[in-house]
């Protein structure tokens, strides 16, 4: 039977990790731990950042805004993740669905603007040193967050507005704990074209696009540190970026290991997709923090006052 989304309630049914009863505690425990670190460590950064003037500096502002995006990105998978695994709580009414799927999205392509902005601070940092205060200056930052912001929000619009239009007239079982417009789009009956190469167009326009200017910027860095004659100096250009690194293929991997899967993988077994969408929603937000804390000395000495204070 077909269901067209706007005659009756639609809702979907989502799906745990295959093999894992829902009602398993032992999977709801290291869940909600990982939530909870997700939020101590990001908001921990956040107030460090705002209470400490000597850490008012572009990197560390653009810190913040990663901080905020992985909250948000967090945030908007933990009311289904948490009823599923406490509550074996699985269907998700159509316009709700569309809601999460519109706040992640929206938030991944934000956090991919931030690691393009982070990328150019480097870039900076690294090939010109003694213009870094006079280039990247606070209302640049400013305007680069409020833009990377602006198309996060706008680019998934039309992505949200074509959905609810759609029929839905196959199996109403997704294949995550969460909404995905790619997942969705899979159970539409009829034509999905422009749904499908809006959906492609938005995501070469933003991760596309943004991984292209990572590259180049690091191509530049690379071409800058190996020009340095110094070996001591070398590795001390090469180590502010470490971190930056370590969050870019935090987020990429996964990401392009989903993508992958999701056109490709459909003969794969349903845990492999199941664990990369986990991991390229949950693990970012929870290892940002606990990397920038620990390489970044400001950070982590302010961390340390607040811990043990005298």
């Amino acid at each position: 039977s077909c269901n067209r989304t706007g005659s009756s309630p639609l809702t979907f049914i989502l799906t745990g990790i295959p093999g894992v009863r829902m009602s398993s505690y032992w999977m709801a425990l290291p869940l909600c731990c990982l939530y909870l670190l997700m939020l101590l460590g990001n908001l921990t950064l956040l107030w460090v950042v705002t209470t400490d003037r000597s850490l008012h500096t572009a990197m560390h502002y653009f810190l913040s805004m990663l901080a905020l995006a992985d909250l948000g990105l967090s945030l908007s998978t933990l009311p289904t993740m948490l009823a599923i695994f406490w509550f074996e709580s699985t269907s998700l009414r159509f316009e709700a669905c569309v809601v999460q799927m519109y706040f992640i999205h929206s938030f991944s392509a934000i956090e991919s603007g931030v690691l393009v902005a982070m990328a150019f601070d480097r870039f900076v940092a690294v090939c010109h040193p003694l213009r870094y205060a006079s280039v990247l200056r606070s209302s640049l930052v400013m305007k680069a967050g409020g833009a990377i912001f602006l198309r996060g929000v706008c680019v998934v619009l039309p992505v949200a507005v074509l959905l609810p239009k759609m029929s839905f007239c196959r199996s109403h079982v997704l294949s995550h704990s969460f909404c995905l417009h790619q997942d969705m789009l899979r159970l539409v009956c009829g034509d999905i074209r422009l749904n499908s190469f809006y959906g492609l167009t938005a995501v070469a326009l933003t991760k596309g696009l943004d991984s292209l200017a990572i590259f180049l910027s690091y191509v530049m860095i690379i071409r800058a540190i190996l020009s340095i004659v110094s070996q001591e100096a070398r590795a001390k250009a090469f180590s502010t970026c470490i971190c930056h690194l370590c969050a870019v293929l935090i987020f990429y991997v996964p990401l392009i290991g989903l993508s992958i899967t999701h056109r490709f993988g459909k003969h794969l077994p349903p845990l492999i997709p199941t664990l990369l969408a986990d991991a390229y929603l949950l693990v970012p937000p929870v290892l940002n923090p606990l990397v920038y804390s620990w390489k970044t000395r400001q950070v982590c000495r302010r961390i340390l006052i607040l811990l043990c204070p005298r």
